[in-house]
């Protein structure tokens, strides 16, 4: 690879941890009655998200957190939040995706967590294992330091998921050189583009995988999974993980590279 930097790219929910984490962190933020009765007012559309996933999960989310959310202090939510992503990481942390991510420390390889849970907390499991920077969806905050239950800009899943990433690697791995030396170390000759490792476990990771180096499936579903046409994640367990000199490279847009495109970026995705 002659230099070239590598990144490996991790999915939260199902993928370092074992399920989800929006219900129970809505829960924790204001409490069970509260949810349910969102979750009753939202019934329909809740049953929509299940059955289309897609756009229809993005709508039924941001209308949970607009029924839950709004009017909170962002001030006084925050450090309960940061308390929440940290405390839900370490009792459901998967010990197999975290050898992974491991092994990609010892190598040098840049890492950052790339999720559609709300960046509030999910910012707090990034820092307890070490990665470089989180990448998730952003939660609106109005003038008056409250929270709006919107997104502040799109639900961090699917083909966004994979935009904000591209995004987060030409900002920090492909900026021009300040003057300081900060961007020397992570780009290649010539601004290479990075080498992507991209771990993940539902349709909503699809186009992320789909554009990675190595798309891995981290779901436990094996080849029965929905992810079943990328590398599994057992398969790569062991001392001799796949060459990372070959690929057909990351949907990145750097000169010299053109995007990958392809079915996977059409299909539906969830989560």
């Amino acid at each position: 690879m002659s230099g070239r930097p590598q990144i490996a790219a991790f999915d939260f929910d199902g993928t370092l941890t074992t399920g989800g984490s929006v219900w129970q962190f809505l829960v924790t933020m204001v409490g069970p009655v509260r949810v349910a009765l969102a979750a009753g007012r939202l019934v329909v559309k809740l049953a929509r998200a299940a059955v289309f996933g897609g756009s229809a999960a993005d709508e039924a989310k941001e209308a949970l957190f607009r029924r839950t959310l709004a009017g909170l202090s962002l001030e006084e939510i925050a450090p309960r939040a940061d308390a929440f992503g940290l405390a839900h990481y370490r009792s459901r942390a998967r010990t197999d995706v975290r050898a992974r991510l491991e092994w990609h420390r010892s190598q040098g390889h840049r890492l950052v967590l790339v999720s559609a849970s709300p960046e509030l907390y999910v910012r707090a499991a990034g820092r307890d294992l070490g990665v470089e920077d989180v990448v998730a969806t952003r939660l609106e905050v109005g003038p008056d330091g409250l929270l709006t239950g919107r997104y502040d800009g799109r639900n961090c899943r699917g083909t966004q998921k994979l935009a904000r990433l591209e995004q987060w690697m030409r900002s920090s791995i492909l900026a021009p050189d300040t003057g300081d030396g900060a961007n020397a170390s992570h780009a290649g000759p010539n601004g290479d583009r990075p080498f992507l490792w991209a771990y993940g476990n539902s349709t909503g990771d699809v186009p992320m995988l789909a554009a990675a180096d190595v798309g891995v499936d981290a779901g436990r579903l094996g080849r029965m999974g929905r992810l079943h046409r990328f590398t599994r994640l057992a398969d790569l367990e062991g001392p001799d993980p796949p060459d990372a000199s070959g690929g057909s490279g990351a949907s990145f847009s750097a000169p010299g590279h053109r995007p990958l495109s392809g079915g996977a970026h059409r299909s539906r995705d969830r989560g």
